[in-house]
């Protein structure tokens, strides 16, 4: 007799999911994907198993008795499963620390201190990987990421927490506007149209309410996709541009940049971060050099 294929993975997975979770939006965070996907996921299992897996109770969902049992054996396989993946990463991650962050802080602020890394760690080999965005499925690969990000942080992951995110209006001294703006109010700037970057639309609003000023009163000139190439604009003199303090400190102790009022805090930070209970005492280390590094600027 041969048996039935089995569901769809993905339809498992959410239905592990938000029985584990105790909701259908508490799946939706873990597995990185909308309400309705989950949602969409389960009705695709009960129609496949042909009975009914959750009952709504008040604002949130029960497993019935058929949910209990298909509930036990995912909890199963997936443990198992995620037992199996991990003895077989194991091989890799003893020969290199796949470590990831923005392509924009992998080439401006750590490719310059690999060698100082590789000194302060001799024993720790590590492979980098340009992944932009934050707490993504596809950083949740690798052993660890280094992240500029506002807490709350999302369940599922182990956030170290490196040193608070500064940032400030910086421009090159052979720019025209260079010397007007030195020794004046924020409020100079605003005739400027001055570089963004489509990465961090907030970036400029969040600075102008720091400094006191209306945020629709700022005027955005050119933008670029990544924060690397505002950076190599402003520092080519084609406008004011607005960086965290690190990506920039050594271009203004040079005198490459002028940062005519200095860098304040976000409410972001600087974050290494790894899926919960995924332990690697080579990331530990990792943590505190780049605790030294980021409060060693420059």
């Amino acid at each position: 007799m041969t048996s039935r294929p089995l569901p769809p993975l993905n339809a498992l997975r959410a239905f592990e999911a938000t029985a584990r979770l105790g909701g259908v939006g508490r799946a939706a965070h873990e597995l990185h994907v909308t309400h309705g996907a989950v949602s969409r996921q389960i009705k695709l299992l009960e129609a496949d198993v042909a009975t009914v897996l959750f009952q709504r109770e008040g604002r949130g969902l029960r497993l019935t008795d058929a949910g209990h049992v298909l509930h036990a054996a995912c909890r199963e396989a997936f443990g198992r499963l995620h037992e199996a993946v991990d003895a077989v990463r194991r091989p890799v991650r003893a020969a290199a620390l796949v470590l990831g962050c923005s392509s924009s802080v992998l080439a401006r602020w750590m490719i310059p201190r690999l060698p100082r890394l590789q000194a302060a760690l001799p024993t720790v080999h590590v492979h980098w990987s340009a992944l932009d965005g934050s707490f993504s499925e596809e950083q949740a690969q690798l052993d660890a990421v280094l992240l500029l990000a506002e807490p709350p942080w999302p369940s599922g992951w182990q956030v170290i927490e490196l040193a608070a995110e500064r940032v400030g209006a910086v421009i090159s001294p052979g720019h025209p506007a260079a010397q007007r703006l030195q020794g004046q109010p924020p409020a100079a700037l605003l005739p400027e149209a001055v570089l963004h970057t489509m990465s961090r639309p907030q970036a400029w609003p969040a600075w102008a309410e720091a400094q006191g000023l209306d945020p629709r009163a700022i005027q955005l000139g050119q933008g670029f996709e990544h924060l690397y190439y505002l950076l190599e604009a402003a520092v080519a003199g084609l406008g004011v541009a607005i960086a965290p303090e690190p990506l920039v400190a050594e271009d203004v102790a040079s005198s490459r940049l002028l940062a005519p009022w200095g860098f304040a805090g976000t409410g972001g930070m600087w974050v290494l971060a790894r899926p919960t209970g995924r332990e690697d005492a080579r990331v530990d280390a990792l943590a505190v050099w780049l605790k030294g590094q980021l409060a060693g600027t420059p």
